[in-house]
């Protein structure tokens, strides 16, 4: 049987984590879903994010357990001689060295990339930081709401409608899009360090990682200079991408062609829909469009949400349901393939959502729940040889 705290595609890699909140947790949370060995520094007090939100457990909020688990918590106060000692010895024993504090910050710890690259030669350090270095923006503080505003994320909603007031998209979507560029960057650089033995510094700039990922499709006519048309790509952009309204839900459809949008509205009670003088007596193609989509809705609106499902795959229509975010824990596929019922420290029963990555020889999985603060001192240090006092 593989050891449930070894396997994975990345065991035997060891992770020193002073990374804090959201980017860098994510990051090495995914790492360890992966097998790697997480080692989660941290002050005294805990990371910050260990109170975001309530929950049963006093060290460890909603926040905290959503991107901490397959980790183990060092407690090491940074401030001290000893601490940094300790970390010193730790940094030997890693692969990879990751933080998303501000450069300046690390270094007066005694931890840039000159510092950790004398005590161990072929680290990777990884560095997330919000700008790069290059720019005007260099060292200055960044947060996911800051970088989904100079990256143009916030007005994104105006693409689709010029009145929609600037405003970030619900989800802490720079933080965590730039830890997967974090990962991607780590991967690729212990690939190099296998081909040569060397390690290297990586930086992963939130501002320039972001508005690559979030414009890749947006530049749009502005992919060319001079421009061949504006931004956003339309049919992303266009105010008719939205589910439609059934009898008891809401479903999203994408028929691939005529045909199937044309049998999705005969299953709805519109049959020869193209040829309904409704449709072909609108004079405009903008027109067209605007009654194709009415037609859509009222045919959506005749059935069930389970009904179009199960009619969807009898006809080979593409269509799914469209979940409220309190609808996904019931879900039919999510609850059997994604939600996983777990205890947490000992005392609370938490939700938490597995690796969606499948392995067929290294299995990712959840090995380790969200740890204590420090959880782990003892057996960290024990293995570089520090034995603390009792």
């Amino acid at each position: 049987m593989t050891d449930p705290h070894t396997s994975g595609p990345l065991a035997g890699v060891r992770i020193i984590d002073l990374s804090q909140f959201v980017l860098g947790p994510y990051a090495t949370q995914t790492m360890g879903d992966l097998g790697a060995d997480v080692i989660k520094v941290e002050e005294p007090a805990g990371d910050r994010q260990r109170n975001s939100g309530k929950g049963p457990s006093k060290e460890m909020g909603p926040g905290y357990v959503a991107f901490n688990r397959n980790k183990r918590s060092v407690s090491l106060d940074l401030k001290t001689d000893e601490g940094r000692a300790a970390l010193r010895k730790l940094v030997e024993t890693g692969d990879v060295f990751i933080h998303n504090m501000r450069p300046s910050a690390v270094a007066r710890l005694g931890f840039s990339y000159e510092a950790v690259k004398a005590i161990k030669p072929d680290i990777v350090y990884v560095e997330a930081m919000g700008y790069d270095d290059d720019g005007p923006y260099a060292g200055l503080q960044a947060f996911d709401d800051l970088i989904q505003s100079a990256s143009g994320a916030c007005g994104l909603g105006q693409l689709v409608d010029p009145e929609t007031e600037l405003r970030p998209l619900p989800s802490l979507l720079a933080d965590k899009t730039c830890g997967l560029f974090a990962v991607i960057a780590t991967l690729a650089a212990l690939r190099h360090k296998e081909q040569t033995g060397e390690g290297q510094f990586v930086a992963v700039p939130m501002l320039e990682t972001f508005t690559g990922f979030v414009m890749a499709e947006h530049l749009y006519g502005h992919t060319f200079v001079p421009p061949t048309g504006g931004f956003g790509f339309t049919t992303a952009i266009t105010p008719h991408r939205k589910p439609f309204r059934t009898k008891d839900g809401y479903l999203t459809v994408m028929p691939a062609n005529q045909i199937q949008s044309a049998k999705f509205m005969e299953l709805g009670g519109l049959p020869g829909a193209y040829e309904l003088e409704r449709f072909t007596s609108k004079a405009s193609g903008k027109e067209k469009v605007a009654e194709y989509y009415a037609m859509m809705s009222e045919a959506a609106a005749s059935r069930t949400t389970a009904e179009w499902m199960a009619l969807g795959a009898e006809h080979s229509i593409p269509v799914m349901r469209a979940n409220q975010p309190t609808e996904i824990f019931q879900d039919e596929q999510l609850s059997r393939t994604l939600f996983e019922e777990r205890t947490l420290d000992g005392e609370a029963t938490y939700r938490a959502m597995k690796p969606g990555l499948r392995f067929s020889k290294t299995p990712a999985g959840i090995r380790r729940d969200p740890p204590r603060i420090g959880q782990d001192t003892d057996e960290v240090l024990a293995e570089v040889g520090i034995t603390r006092p009792a």
